[in-house]
């Protein structure tokens, strides 16, 4: 790309200081693209504005840089004196002063790239093998009998993480797997601790913790040696290293990930406390049952016992019972007896307008056949019969002579 007419200075043209630093600012912004520079801080200043001013220096030079506050608020870390950095920069010109300076975009402790590198290496590579597979991972036991914990015993950490069980469930035992967490080598240590714990099986849960620091205080929980026995070994395993932002290989192998190792300690222990609350509200529940119970129950006993008689109440209730009995079965009896005369008064009066008697007393014959036939029609006799003839009073015995059909009449 050509050069702009104000970036060349022409000979017989006099600059002035402005215009000048002003061309060189330019041409150094667009010859320097953004790139990574290593050095040492040195001369740090962290303005009230909060931009940082320090100096970027090697064995034989250095350079003025400047992080304005927008930049360097996105770094969880501050650098201090004598730290080592890589710095991602452009190069400009402080025109003011004519100062050559890098504008510093960002900025991180200076080997990182390769532990980076490294840690996706090893990150790809066990995740590959299925390491890290939650199909894999074991549930945490909800009430452990014994608790392992593989930290160094001068930790922090050890601290924050047996006060937190002893808070939460002061009495479930502790074991302690000392172990070395920071410095090259330990990682080995590490690794023998947790195979130590897995070899006893004498926990229902292990705990590997350590508190937070640099990528390279953590490194040692970066180590595939570590991975493998926190994922070989006989119980469930909780990593909980360094602070909530950061991660580790032992946090991917992990049967459980805590963001720090007081989470770790409240992951691996019921809580005592909530235990006590649900026991204490389950309690209460059972009362208030019981006592539901208890007064439905009383009603129906003194429903019962009002419908309850003594054998003295019960005698004369029965008395009273059999009395009532007695009366309506006289009543019932008058009743049946008067239904019945009134039925034999009808039936006699009606036997009595039946009564032959009652006929022959009005003047009329009963005329009978000697085998007792009663004769009803002249047809049923012939001349010559004998018939006996009753009278209302008395009978007479005759015999036929003449004989009158009706039809002859």
């Amino acid at each position: 790309m050509p050069d702009s007419p104000q970036a060349t200075p022409q000979p017989t043209r006099v600059l002035s200081v402005s215009e000048l630093n002003r061309m060189a600012r330019d041409i150094l912004e667009r010859s320097f693209p953004l790139f990574w520079v290593s050095g040492e801080i040195s001369n740090m200043t962290r303005a009230a504005s909060g931009h940082w001013y320090f100096s970027l220096k090697d064995s034989s030079a250095q350079v003025r840089c400047v992080m304005f506050r927008g930049r360097n608020s996105y770094l969880d870390w501050v650098p201090k004196e004598g730290d080592k950095i890589e710095a991602r920069a452009t190069v400009t010109l402080y025109e003011a002063r004519g100062d050559f300076q890098l504008t510093v975009e960002f900025l991180q402790r200076a080997g990182l790239g390769a532990l980076f590198e490294a840690f996706e290496r090893l990150k790809q590579k066990l995740q590959a093998e299925g390491l890290f597979d939650e199909t894999r991972k074991r549930p945490i036991p909800a009430f452990p009998r014994q608790i392992g914990v593989a930290t160094s015993p001068d930790a922090a950490a050890l601290h924050d993480v047996l006060t937190t069980l002893r808070r939460r469930m002061p009495g479930i035992p502790v074991v302690i797997y000392p172990t070395p967490v920071q410095g090259k080598g330990v990682a080995q240590l590490i690794a023998a601790a947790i195979d130590k714990a897995s070899e006893r099986a004498e926990c229902d849960v292990l705990i590997v913790c350590r508190g937070g620091g640099s990528i390279e205080d953590l490194w040692q929980f970066n180590e595939e040696i570590v991975a493998r026995a926190i994922v070989n070994c006989s119980i469930p395993v909780i990593s909980g290293v360094g602070h909530e932002t950061d991660f580790t290989i032992a946090d991917f192998a992990a049967d459980r990930r805590a963001p720090t190792p007081t989470a770790a300690a409240e992951m691996a222990s019921p809580n005592r406390d909530a235990l006590l609350a649900v026991l204490l509200q389950q309690q209460q529940n059972l009362q208030r049952g019981m006592s539901y119970k208890l007064n439905r129950h009383a009603q129906q006993l003194d429903f019962l016992a009002r419908r309850l008689l003594s054998p003295a109440q019960q005698i004369t209730h029965k008395q009273e019972q059999l009395a009532q009995l007695g009366t309506r079965l006289q009543n019932g009896m008058r009743q049946l007896m008067g239904k019945q005369q009134e039925k034999l008064l009808r039936l006699s009066l009606n036997l009595q307008h039946l009564n032959p008697n009652a006929v022959l007393s009005r003047g009329y014959a009963l005329v009978q056949k000697k085998d007792g036939a009663v004769v009803q029609n002249s047809r049923q006799l012939k001349t010559g019969d004998l018939v006996d003839i009753r009278f209302a009073e008395g009978t007479a015995e005759t015999e036929v002579k003449n004989l009158i059909n009706s039809e002859s009449n």
